[in-house]
């Protein structure tokens, strides 16, 4: 049997109802019919499957600060003007997007170690995710996070936000929380995409384009 990863509990409803067709069909003593439409149910479950990563069970060196989420990086550089409303205007951010479709894995993790300061949830459009607009006029959470180094302040954000299907952002931190790089934070539902806004001393070492994996990939390094 081949091997399936864990599922993430909030495929429970998703599932239930995705295989009310088949119950109905197989009440109506179509069985094959029944047989086929349970495709969907295991597709929604699969949608919410949460597989080990390398976070999990080696130590991440000081310096690395690893992708969030799995996807494709739609945007890196300076933070876009619109993008920067709500973060700090005293700080130089960089900004990395990665966008999330709906094969990929949609399960979150912190980008890098720390506190939790905040998370703030503000709700708002539903545009596709791989628009530039979805950044700052679609429904979202910002979560700040921070640590010390060798008495160096490290701040950074990290946004969820949904996308034309994802219409709800699952955040299961809260304010005063300790992170370790690479460990679960929440998830999105049904495609959409996060933002890591990181301060200048930190040197990005992703492109754009390029295929990242949650709490595997490195997509920066504080200098």
């Amino acid at each position: 049997m081949p091997f399936l990863p864990p599922i993430d509990r909030e495929a429970a409803l998703p599932a239930a109802l995705g295989a009310t067709p088949a119950a109905v069909a197989l009440l109506a003593g179509r069985r094959r019919t029944a047989t086929a439409l349970l495709a969907l149910p295991a597709a929604l479950a699969l949608f919410f499957r949460d597989p080990e990563r390398s976070a999990d069970v080696a130590e991440v060196p000081v310096d690395e600060v690893r992708a969030p989420a799995d996807g494709r990086v739609m945007y890196v550089g300076p933070v876009q003007p619109e993008v920067a409303v709500g973060l700090d205007p005293e700080v130089d951010w960089q900004q990395v997007s990665i966008f999330l479709s709906v094969f990929n894995v949609h399960i979150n993790r912190a980008p890098y170690a720390g506190v939790v300061e905040s998370v703030s949830y503000r709700p708002g459009n539903w545009h596709a995710a791989y628009r530039y607009e979805s950044a700052f006029e679609n429904e979202r959470s910002d979560i700040v996070v921070s640590r010390s180094v060798a008495g160096q302040q490290r701040r950074y954000v990290v946004r969820q936000i949904v996308g034309l299907l994802a219409r709800r952002v699952v955040t299961r931190i809260e304010a005063g929380d300790t992170l370790a790089t690479g460990e679960r934070i929440g998830l999105m539902k049904f495609g959409s995409r996060m933002d890591v806004f990181l301060p200048p001393e930190v040197e990005l070492s992703v492109g754009q384009g390029a295929r990242v994996v949650a709490g595997e990939s490195v997509i920066a390094r504080w200098k």
